[in-house]
């Protein structure tokens, strides 16, 4: 069992703290400024739909696969425990992301509305790849019997595969908060200087930031602290 280096401490702390921060800006604006998430007056289902999808994409698509990037830093336990905690919570990130893309394209305006922007094909193609890298994880876990030389060989195309994609994800979402922002500001007449124009620009800027500290304490080397061992006695 080996315990969290101190190195790796100050990483992990604001990691989980601009986590935090993220998670209360979406949950401000989806529901302090619900009645933005729709061009017009439409169904309460469809405000739920429009509210769940930032919802779903930033917590339990983002926050989420960013705690699952985390496991390997600081749980303790066998490598056995880390992979089945790690394929899990991966899990659940896909299953938001899944649901949250379905949220979008069950509006009011259909599917095809909803897929003629930038930030619509980068989501397509970020869970798409996410949906890919998770099932070659499934797939790698439960087939142990594959020789090990080949797993070796994979390894750093599946770190570097699951790291691209949760940066595509992050910066899917920053693309969303822009296209939102931009038609409030010209459709709305949101002012850039109001309340909700400055959270939206701080949950982009907190996307940014926790994205940088889950990849930097992915990459960082592991530190091993030295065993000394008993020196033998001459008799």
């Amino acid at each position: 069992m080996a315990a969290v280096s101190a190195s790796m401490l100050p990483l992990l702390f604001f990691a989980r703290a601009s986590g935090l921060v993220v998670a209360a800006l979406v949950l401000s604006w989806a529901l302090a400024f619900k009645s933005s998430f729709l061009p017009h007056s439409s169904s309460q289902e469809d405000l739920i739909y429009a509210v769940l999808h930032p919802l779903l994409m930033v917590i339990g698509f983002i926050i989420i696969s960013g705690e699952a990037i985390l496991v390997h830093r600081w749980l303790p336990g066998s490598r056995n425990l880390k992979k089945s905690v790690h394929l899990c919570l991966q899990g659940l990130a896909l299953a938001c992301g899944i649901f949250g893309i379905w949220t979008k394209f069950h509006g009011i305006d259909g599917v095809v509305a909803n897929f003629y922007s930038l930030h619509s094909w980068m989501g397509l193609i970020c869970v798409s790849l996410f949906g890919a890298q998770w099932m070659m994880g499934f797939l790698s876990f439960w087939h142990r019997a594959e020789v090990r030389m080949t797993r070796v060989r994979v390894l750093p195309w599946h770190i570097f595969l699951g790291l691209y994609t949760y940066g595509l994800a992050v910066a899917t979402a920053e693309t969303g908060l822009l296209e939102k922002l931009t038609f409030l500001q010209t459709r709305r007449n949101v002012y850039k200087s109001c309340p909700e124009s400055m959270v939206v620009n701080s949950l982009g800027l907190g996307l940014a930031l926790l994205s940088g500290f889950v990849i930097f304490a992915a990459v960082s080397p592991k530190s091993h602290v030295p065993v000394n061992k008993p020196k033998c006695l001459s008799s």
